[in-house]
């Protein structure tokens, strides 16, 4: 069984600015010496996350916080019924390693919290103290093996996913079975500026000129690259010991939101809700990118644009790198272009159809 799943996405994007830097500037790289707009892989898993197919399909992620006495507040409410107040706030404190939590008290940095592992951290404190052990030694054994906070963290899968640094308290480190590249497009971008104005209506109602307020905001279009790739028996191991049928159902979700979800910034304004143009999913021993296939930057083809080349470029370094490294490994393409191809990979009608095989572990 091939324990890598592969994901090559290409997403055409209408002009937007999707991903921006501390100077209100596109994010962008230079990748085969010219420039490329890029999408952080942060902004990318960001909006996965928290989109609604993740919620229906894999629920509730994970709360990324540093205010502590804020997420406290929160388990409270969640937890109401179940535990005391006292409890909960001793839960975060031993997760967090602080001795007490204010409501203005901070963790060291922004990370991932478990609503499901403050619970079961609850269970085994009351469970020790009703049964008379040391507290000290309940917790220096949950710092040795974790065994009983492993799969409640399966319970979030994005932490599962994406993983998590933990250095103080009960916290336990995860290590990241999904693994995000940077977006980046497939050719040179020479980036626009949107020079605006805000009308004031007050002002124009009374006959005067001038705007209420100016601006500019940088904005491009072009066929983005998505890489990620997904270690199963990792998967496996962060949900607790989870099936390899759950960790390939998973999977299929993960093509899913990697096809359809986007960014949110300035989407009001530039509406670049655009869903990906091709998929190509492989099965494999090791994880292979195909970035370098967009290294010589893709030239539009006349009328056709940056799309089909795009595409074409993405087939034939994947066959090339196949057969150069003797890759075994299985793939099916799900794309909106009628390209024709030569052989494999074989093309599925429908991305329903492409979660489909992948749940069904890469078989037909």
């Amino acid at each position: 069984m091939k324990n890598y799943v592969n994901y090559h996405v290409l997403i055409s994007h209408s002009p937007s600015c999707l991903n921006r830097d501390d100077m209100n500037m596109q994010k962008s790289t230079v990748f085969g010496g010219v420039r490329r707009v890029r999408i952080s892989s942060q902004s990318l898993k960001r909006a996965i996350r928290t989109s609604d197919y993740y919620r229906q399909h894999l629920g509730e992620p994970s709360v990324r916080t540093r205010e502590l006495g804020r997420f406290r507040e929160k388990c409270i409410r969640t937890l109401n019924g179940r535990f005391s107040e006292e409890l909960v706030s001793r839960a975060i404190e031993a997760l967090s390693g602080k001795e007490s939590i204010a409501d203005d008290t901070e963790a060291d940095a922004v990370a991932p919290w478990i609503l499901a592992e403050v619970a079961k951290l609850c269970e085994l404190i009351e469970a020790a103290e009703r049964e008379g052990r040391d507290l000290e030694k309940v917790f220096k054994q949950i710092s040795k093996d974790g065994a009983d906070l492993r799969k409640s963290i399966g319970q979030a899968v994005d932490v599962a996913l994406c993983g998590r640094m933990a250095t103080s308290g009960l916290m336990m480190p995860v290590d990241g079975a999904l693994a995000v590249a940077h977006v980046f497009t497939t050719h040179a971008v020479d980036s626009d500026i949107d020079w605006f104005t805000a009308v004031d209506d007050l002002i124009s109602d009374a006959g005067e000129s001038g705007a209420g307020h100016l601006n500019t905001q940088e904005f491009s279009s072009g066929v983005f690259y998505r890489y990620a790739s997904l270690n199963l028996r990792q998967l496996q191991e962060n949900l607790g010991g989870a099936s390899r049928e759950r960790a390939l159902e998973i999977a299929s979700h993960v093509a899913h939101l990697l096809a359809t979800v986007v960014p949110s910034a300035k989407q009001q304004s530039f509406a670049a809700h655009n869903l990906a143009d091709a998929v190509l999913v492989t099965f494999g021993d090791m994880p292979v990118s195909l970035a370098n296939a967009f290294e010589n930057p893709v030239r539009a083809n006349g009328e056709r644009g940056f799309r089909t080349p795009s595409l074409q470029r993405l087939l034939k370094h994947w066959r090339n790198t196949r057969q150069a490294y003797e890759l075994d490994d299985s793939a099916r393409l799900f794309a909106l272009d009628d390209l024709p191809t030569e052989g494999e990979p074989a093309r599925l009608p429908t991305l329903s159809a492409l979660k489909e095989w992948i749940a069904q572990d890469g078989r037909e």
